[in-house]
């Protein structure tokens, strides 16, 4: 797609990289296993492979949360850009779904945007590409862990800003964990700004669990892809036959909980470290917590946010909210 600005002269990218800690991959990985409830955190599913394997399930029938959204910002992307303000600086908590990003950005046409993520290459690139297509932006690219406490380069404070965080990725995050991250972004934001973010729905326990058990096993490859990535990193040999993907929802939790199941008795060495399991016994790897809008506003509120305005496709799967400061 080529915005409305393409044939405008393209201006370079501003890359800031604030060179994040790298992942502590093994560290994790190790003291995960060893928990009684052995965990490992869902950030790690994202080698080359496993995010390969997440645009398939993007694209999955049974996968409702990707295409809702689009629909949302598609349908009523101006009505959101009205909110945030044009002229603003829009600050993208993850660089990424690249359509999500420029649907927002043909309708708001902000004075700059600032994509925040973690992943070097995978941020330059996107940066590039979009200060090419929207000239008339100023594109500051920003390397660094946005889960933790950062500030914005010099020149964007006191600044009216907008933040975007979509794709329910709130979702993964404990519920005090995900007030601590939304008080983190209202201080990097300021006194004045807004957030739209995106927040997956409680709804039929069926739909839920069809979106995380889909009929072409592509997220049960998503998950075993874990291992796979353990034993050639960590010299894992994790026998991946050996375990099957369960994906379900807790109820009492308000989550949709995805688990890798030992099928039998097996002993497993990760770099060096021996691990026993039994069979049935289950290595915890995501939580996605869905909320009703009342939840999520009172969480918003809890942070120090003021619920506005909130976008729900007919069918109540999805919905977008847009919360200010």
């Amino acid at each position: 797609m080529k915005s409305s600005f393409s044939n405008q002269t393209p201006r370079e990218p501003v890359f800031h990289d604030y060179r994040p800690e790298p992942a502590r991959f093994r560290e994790d990985v190790l003291s995960g296993l060893a928990k009684n409830q052995r965990r490992i955190p869902p950030k790690y599913f994202y080698d080359r492979t496993g995010s390969r394997l997440f645009d398939a399930i993007c694209q999955l029938p049974e996968y409702y949360p990707t295409r809702t959204e689009i629909g949302l910002l598609k349908q009523y992307g101006a009505e959101m850009a009205e909110y945030i303000g044009e002229g603003s600086v829009l600050v993208e908590f993850g660089s990424g779904s690249s359509l999500k990003i420029r649907l927002l950005l043909n309708a708001l046409q902000p004075a700059a945007y600032l994509p925040i993520d973690i992943s070097r290459e995978h941020l330059f690139n996107s940066a590039r590409e979009l200060a090419e297509e929207y000239p008339l932006v100023a594109v500051h690219a920003i390397c660094a862990d946005y889960t933790r406490p950062l500030v914005l380069p010099e020149g964007f404070a006191g600044r009216p800003k907008g933040g975007f965080f979509p794709g329910s990725s709130i979702g993964n995050f404990e519920p005090g964990e995900a007030r601590q991250f939304l008080e983190r972004i209202a201080t990097l934001l300021g006194a004045g700004s807004g957030l739209l973010i995106g927040v997956d729905l409680k709804k039929e326990v069926a739909l839920l669990n069809a979106a995380y058990n889909d009929s072409q096993d592509i997220t049960a490859a998503f998950n075993l892809n874990l291992l796979q990535r353990i034993n050639r990193e960590l010299e894992g040999n994790f026998d991946l036959a050996g375990f099957e993907h369960r994906a379900l929802y807790n109820a009492a939790e308000g989550r949709v909980e995805m688990h890798l199941v030992s099928r039998k008795e097996q002993v497993v060495t990760v770099s060096d470290q021996v691990f026993e399991f039994q069979a049935g016994e289950t290595l915890h790897t995501e939580n996605s917590y869905k909320y009703t809008i009342e939840e999520f506003q009172q969480l918003a509120s809890s942070a120090g946010f003021q619920p506005q305005r909130v976008w729900t496709d007919p069918q109540d799967l999805f919905s977008v909210h847009y919360l200010s400061l």
